[in-house]
């Protein structure tokens, strides 16, 4: 595999998922089986924060922190800034799920935040003044510091669109989601690219004082951040080859399969998705979902295998079903979810709330297979992460909603 074939399909993937049409609408309900077990974390389960703070870090060490005082602070707290809406969940479970990843990780929000974070630091520097510490040995340029800061907003947006969460980067104006898929929720090679750049530098610099007797007087060098940079780039290059790969492996197979004439008919597949792993980029989570059932496998892309797929059947719809797709936490979830799988498991309580249901009342477990136990492996919990349940009374009124282990109030 050469790097200008990894150049071309990082290319045209990324083009692939913002413009080229789907065979089938995203669906906003599907129905297969899903585990029973409790729920688990939420926020464990979209972008840590450390890699937005490390991305900031380098950005400012790649040569900006010779242009103007404060650009590294600037960087990394504008990098981290959009997951300020943290504080919907105020709000409760349900509505920080509505607005994670709203209006903060937008292309129109993004002016908004470079401009809230400028403020922050123009505050911090008069503060830093009337304490009388020494002014900065640069000059500030504030209006640099603002486009700085909307390049740091920018980088967290294509870090959340990397992974299968995935961002709404147009709303208002278009609320669709968007996700490239090519990248865990937490990538080690890419964390630690980051880390090291900032980490060795330092360590370096420590020895040189020590050997010369005199602190530096210059920003160091930004070749370290500018590597990192460049290696997170041919990682991304690399992923979004082999998850095209992957996902025609998929498409493949059934297509032999198919034509094997000697097999049972197979009926067509309506979609196909490839989720990322840590760490391994040639090793990719599948799903795929014909009329009647979901197929989820693993496609070992250098080896050019695919493992033999786990087929759920769809069930059928139910009233309760019905009444919790209507819910506070069914529309979010719908909105949301590319994946769904809504399945009623009669009277068992949810598992956040093991007391006895009412005669009569149904619970309704919604997750997504973009994060099952299969896609998740050795990381799995009990249940799936992102998994929401809710409880409807016997004449369809809703009860009571969960998600992330919390009910909404």
């Amino acid at each position: 595999m050469s790097l200008p074939t990894c150049c071309a399909a990082f290319a045209a993937d990324f083009a692939t998922v913002f413009f080229s049409s789907p065979i089938l609408p995203t669906p906003t309900h599907s129905f297969a089986p899903a585990p029973r077990a409790g729920s688990a974390s939420l926020e464990a389960h979209t972008m840590e924060p450390v890699t937005h703070f490390l991305t900031g870090a380098c950005l400012g060490r790649s040569g900006f922190n010779r242009r103007t005082a404060y650009a590294t602070l600037t960087m990394c707290l504008a990098a981290e800034a959009p997951d300020i809406d943290v504080l919907f969940s105020l709000g409760g479970p349900v509505t920080g799920f509505a607005h994670h990843r709203g209006i903060t990780h937008t292309l129109v929000g993004a002016p908004f935040m470079a401009l809230a974070v400028v403020g922050v630091v123009w505050c911090l520097a008069a503060l830093g003044r009337r304490l009388g510490r020494k002014p900065p040995a640069q000059p500030v340029r504030w209006l640099l510091l603002f486009f700085l800061a909307l390049l740091a907003d920018f980088s967290h947006l294509l870090l959340d669109f990397t992974n299968n969460y995935g961002i709404r980067p147009f709303a208002p104006f278009n609320p669709h989601w968007y996700a490239w898929s090519i990248v865990f929720i937490f990538e080690p090679l890419l964390f630690a690219a980051l880390l090291l750049a900032l980490v060795l530098p330092a360590l370096f610099g420590l020895i040189d004082n020590e050997v010369r007797r005199a602190p530096q007087s210059t920003p160091r060098s930004p070749a370290w951040a500018i590597a990192a940079l460049c290696f997170v780039v041919l990682l991304y290059a690399v992923r979004s080859h082999e998850h095209t790969r992957a996902i025609a492996m998929v498409h493949a197979q059934h297509a032999a399969a198919r034509g094997d004439d000697s097999a049972t008919p197979h009926e067509p597949l309506l979609r196909v998705a490839a989720e990322p792993v840590m760490v391994n980029p040639f090793t990719w989570h599948t799903i795929a979902a014909t009329a009647t059932t979901h197929q989820s496998a693993t496609a070992h892309t250098r080896e050019g295998l695919l493992d033999p797929a786990e087929v759920t059947a769809i069930p059928r719809l139910t009233p309760a079903i019905t009444a919790a797709r209507a819910s506070y936490l069914g529309r979010v979830y719908g909105d949301w979810s590319s994946w769904p799988v809504i399945e009623d498991i009669g009277d068992a309580p949810p598992p956040d709330n093991p007391e006895p249901l009412p005669p009569g009342a149904h619970t309704v477990v919604f997750s997504d297979l973009r994060f099952s136990r299969a896609a998740l492996g050795p990381l799995a919990s009990d249940a799936p992460p992102l998994s929401g349940y809710v409880v409807v009374g016997s004449d369809g009124a809703i009860l009571a909603q969960w998600i992330n282990g919390r009910r909404q109030r």
